[in-house]
């Protein structure tokens, strides 16, 4: 059992945080242990076909046999959502003594596989050598594992925050942190989290708590070090709608947003065309066509060119997306 103990400070200082790089190791975990995690199976599948095979012995030594992961690697958020490469530059930041203990701490008692043995040689030079190819594997991981489902990913971490900053704000600490799962107990100002491989107690010391959701977390993790800052990645809720298939577009929907005509000028401007031509296949006057399109062109659904004495119109990539009902990116 693993306890953090939390004073008024602590809790005044709770916070919630997305880590990409926190999410990105999670996820090596589930490529370790399948068995754990069934509903990404599918998404597994996928990754392990499509990632260079030289990769995976590295990758795959990243996670210790009790599937503990090394916590310079999952670096304590400083802000709500960092971008991963900001995560990266503190794992690159970290001391070699560092990586050196939590390497040896995530794969206790068994020795360092063999793709992390260099991290055991002499001076700082093989340490230093060791992040940058870290680094260097972890995003382009990244790229093929986690970027493409990423804004699906946050969606669902924001939801999970959302709720669980309503129970904070309705039922206190306790209902929050009693409420994360089922292994974890809140009692006299102590937060305990239960069936852990290690047992320590971390004094929160008014550092404050993070709180970070995982949609590939099966369980709570925290730190294994009893030194650093409380923090606790925790199974996010609304996982298993992660991967369920997107509706398909309502055409119907997008003349509800914009009305027919404009639903209608969309469709037609696939393809460069002039407000004439525009006219002349609607049936309806040049006037009315360019009130439509000055609207469009204001709220950046279509995009103009010059061409000669024409000014030709085209749809811009945002109409693309409502046109196929996609999800627009942040």
């Amino acid at each position: 059992m693993i306890t953090f103990r939390l004073g008024v400070d602590d809790l005044a200082d709770t916070r919630f945080a997305v880590s990409p790089l926190g999410e990105l190791m999670e996820s090596l975990r589930v490529l370790r242990a399948p068995g754990l995690h069934p509903l990404h199976r599918a998404w597994r599948r996928s990754v392990l076909g499509a990632l260079d095979p030289a990769d995976l012995p590295l990758l795959s030594a990243l996670v210790g046999a009790t599937l503990a992961l090394p916590d310079f690697l999952t670096p304590r958020p400083a802000v709500h959502a960092p971008a991963l490469e900001q995560e990266l530059a503190v794992v690159r930041a970290t001391p070699p003594e560092v990586v050196r203990h939590d390497l040896r701490a995530a794969h206790a008692p068994r020795p360092l596989p063999g793709p992390l043995r260099r991290a055991a040689d002499p001076g700082d030079g093989p340490v230093l050598e060791l992040l940058d190819v870290l680094c260097a594997l972890l995003l382009r991981y990244w790229e093929t594992a986690l970027r493409p489902h990423w804004q699906r990913i946050r969606l669902v971490l924001e939801a999970d925050i959302t709720h669980r900053a309503g129970q904070l704000a309705t039922g206190g600490p306790g209902a929050l942190l009693s409420g994360l799962h089922p292994n974890l107990a809140w009692r006299d100002g102590v937060l305990s989290v239960d069936r852990m491989i290690g047992r320590h107690e971390v004094e929160g010391a008014g550092r404050g708590l993070r709180l970070v959701p995982s949609v590939f977390a099966h369980k709570p993790a925290p730190p294994i070090s009893a030194e650093l800052p409380p923090m606790l990645a925790y199974p996010g809720r609304g996982t298993a709608t992660l991967w369920e298939p997107e509706p398909a577009p309502d055409a119907s929907a997008l003349t509800a947003l914009l009305g027919a005509p404009r639903t209608t000028l969309l469709r037609l401007l696939a393809e460069p065309l002039p407000t004439v031509e525009l006219a002349r296949r609607l049936g309806v006057t040049p006037g009315a066509v360019s009130q439509h399109l000055r609207v469009l062109a204001a709220t950046g659904l279509v995009t103009r060119a010059r061409d000669g004495r024409r000014v030709l119109y085209r749809r811009s990539p945002l109409a693309e997306q409502l046109m196929a009902g996609r999800p627009v990116p942040d």
